[in-house]
């Protein structure tokens, strides 16, 4: 079983009620834990709660997520 755990997470909303999710995890098991980035976009609810409709995790590696942004940006 794996737990996860949010070190730090920050939103960005947009459209009417969507938002977009960035948060550093640790992913906790039997075997270890290991540190990443996730991207999760979702949607708040009614009732104001906010549930998720994809994720993507990013390596932890500062030049890897540097990469990432780099293309980001040139699109």
């Amino acid at each position: 079983m794996v737990e996860y755990e949010i070190i730090e997470a920050k939103e960005i909303k947009f459209g009417r009620n969507n938002f977009i999710e960035v948060a550093r995890k640790k992913a906790i098991s039997e075997q270890g834990e290991n540190e990443f980035i996730s991207i999760s976009r979702g949607y708040y609810l009614e009732d104001g709660k906010r549930k998720w409709k994809a994720s993507i995790a990013l390596p932890k590696e500062k030049e890897k997520r540097e990469e990432i942004a780099k293309l980001i940006m040139e699109l």
